[in-house]
């Protein structure tokens, strides 16, 4: 469950760039605009871009779908464009193939598709997978990749996306099978490629489909090894972008922080003693040219904060977070380190799991109180709890002053703009070793669902800007699932944001809306509340886990968070549903306790 593919856009370079790193993108609104149509590769040759979404989605030149033979309709992609273009795309299909029917390899290309992202289609012959890794299916696929990269540059199409040809069950290909044939065909073409017409290969792997990600990482680390990828480039403000969250407590400095790095006053902020942010805000701005979403939190590990005021808030960080963020600022305080710091770390600690903490930076403020001359890393080093936390963070620390260090000297180690570059650079640097951002399940479904809410909104108000539709989207997605999340407590919902593994079990069976709660429900003895053997090991792993919401133990323990899922499916707003959810918890340990 907790397997996640890395997002941080790779671009391959068949051409003469100067090598850089690599990773994997993810798909999103900003990504659709900078590989739009006509996008080609930068500077000549071929590049690869390899980013989850989903392949009907793309903004480029022209769409690759699969089909088994001559039948157009044969896959889910094909279908999925058939949904989306109506009857007419088979008209125009069989008017391009003509009488006679294509042979394996050849593409029908059909354009003219105002539905559609892109401008055109290419229909790709296949035949089924024959278990042979060098065997017809492999050299037909071989064959029909290179015919359209060939097609394309006869064209003068800038820019191209593949799905992952033929994993389906219609043809059967393994993902180990489909990613070594596309990475090494790409390559030679390029290597081949006698006009030097830019092209950009983009390579779209479906949001859930873990094993193919894993495939190409693999293959990808292969072919390194031979020398095949060696030339490597990142072009555009979207091959840099960032999605980055601050966490911390009330009055740490996170907002104030937020504003120290984008160089204005985006981020409230307030003095008062109730300081903190009340609501989750996310802004986006360039700086030292790359794009950089901020997302800053309410004090997500203060002790004072109630489970209802919290739990829309992180509902709200998660899908602000979507498809999962580049990097963690965890922000403390240049201070004396009491019980009360002490605190805030363990929770910290118990929350974040340690693949979660390969993405955290800790980052203070009120750098001012540094004695003189001292760097952080020593101040880290005066205590052990500190130190601990920022050994677990892989040694990454900086420090900042939001007050009094913004007119110092450029060369001094007391400057926030050398701080502010140095922490960019520490976050490119963990990107770049990490493959790409954080992501788990959660982050992954609530994606899903936010690219839904966007094509239907794209539907209805096809002249909105992206950035508004991404918008929207969320909002819609974060009320969706605060309604699903009604019964589930702040500790499981801030367990699955991080990554723990029975947390996420629990809130992704929330989301999915699916029959395993029910049947879960339906397994426990309904006026006991107790988690029987009935129930099996996930029940009670879900149990031993602390996943008991409403603050009810009856027997072995209520499955509150279950109970108050199904009680509140029928609910209209996430006031009513969670209303409903208490109730049916109250209800159950009230039958109970009768027994």
């Amino acid at each position: 469950m907790q397997e996640a593919c890395d997002r941080l856009l790779q671009e391959i370079s068949t051409g003469n760039s100067p090598p850089r790193g690599l990773g994997f993108q993810m798909d999103d609104s900003a990504q659709d605009t900078a590989g739009g149509a006509t996008a080609g590769a930068p500077g000549g040759g071929v590049n690869v871009e390899i980013i989850q979404g989903t392949i009907e989605t793309q903004q480029v030149d022209a769409l690759v779908s699969p089909m088994v033979g001559h039948e157009h309709l044969s896959t889910r992609v094909g279908n999925t464009l058939f949904k989306m273009v109506g009857s007419h795309l088979t008209a125009k299909f069989k008017k391009e193939a003509g009488e006679k029917e294509t042979m394996p390899g050849d593409p029908v290309l059909v354009e003219g598709l105002p539905e559609l992202p892109s401008n055109a289609v290419f229909f790709l012959n296949l035949i089924p997978w024959d278990d042979d890794h060098d065997g017809s299916a492999v050299q037909v696929l071989r064959l029909g990749i290179n015919n359209i990269l060939t097609s394309c540059e006869k064209r003068g199409f800038g820019s191209v996306a593949f799905p992952v040809l033929g994993t389906g069950i219609a043809l059967g290909f393994p993902d180990s099978v489909v990613a070594r044939v596309l990475l090494e065909e790409v390559h030679a073409f390029g290597q081949n490629q006698a006009s030097g017409t830019p092209l950009r290969v983009r390579i779209v792997i479906h949001p859930n489909d873990v094993e193919s990600c894993e495939a190409f990482k693999s293959v990808q680390e292969a072919l390194q090894l031979k020398g095949c990828t060696k030339n490597v480039h990142q072009t555009d403000q979207v091959s840099t972008a960032r999605r980055i969250v601050l966490l911390g407590k009330t009055g740490s400095g996170k907002s104030n922080l937020a504003n120290t790095i984008f160089g204005e006053e985006l981020f409230k902020t307030n003095h008062t003693p109730n300081s903190g942010t009340s609501e989750c805000q996310s802004e986006t701005r360039c700086v030292n040219g790359k794009s950089i979403t901020l997302i800053d939190t309410p004090g997500f590990f203060d002790a004072n904060r109630s489970e209802e005021e919290m739990k829309p808030k992180i509902v709200r960080c998660i899908t602000e977070c979507a498809p999962g963020p580049h990097a963690f600022l965890i922000v403390l305080k240049v201070d004396k380190f009491t019980e009360h710091e002490k605190a805030v770390i363990n929770k910290i600690c118990q929350y974040f799991t340690e693949d979660a903490l390969k993405y955290a930076v800790i980052v203070f403020t009120h750098g001012e109180q540094l004695p003189k001359g001292m760097k952080i890393e020593e101040f880290v080093s005066q205590n052990e709890n500190l130190s601990d936390l920022v050994k677990k963070c892989g040694g990454r620390c900086n420090v900042l002053d939001n007050k009094y260090w913004k007119n110092k000297q450029l060369n001094s180690y007391r400057s926030n703009q050398v701080r502010v570059d140095e922490l960019l650079n520490t976050i490119d640097k963990m990107v770049m070793e990490n493959n790409g951002g954080y992501t788990n399940m959660v982050f992954q479904e609530v994606e899903k669902e936010i690219q839904r809410e966007e094509n239907i909104i794209k539907q209805s108000s096809r002249n909105l800007p992206p950035e508004e539709i991404r918008n929207m989207a969320k909002t819609k997605v974060a009320e969706k699932f605060l309604i699903q999340l009604a019964g589930t407590g702040t500790g499981a919902l801030l367990g699955a944001f991080f990554g723990v593994g029975n947390m996420v079990k629990l809130v992704i069976m929330a989301l999915r809306n699916c029959q395993s709660l029910k049947q879960l429900v339906n397994q426990v003895p309904l006026l006991k509340g107790v988690a029987a053997a009935a129930g099996g090991a996930e029940v009670a792993g879900l149990v031993a886990a602390g996943v008991i919401v409403g603050g009810v133990a009856v027997g072995g323990g209520a499955m509150g968070g279950v109970i108050g899922y199904q009680a509140a499916e029928e609910a209209k707003s996430p006031m009513e549903a969670a209303e409903m959810a208490a109730k049916a918890v109250i209800n159950q340990a009230n039958a109970a306790f009768k027994l």
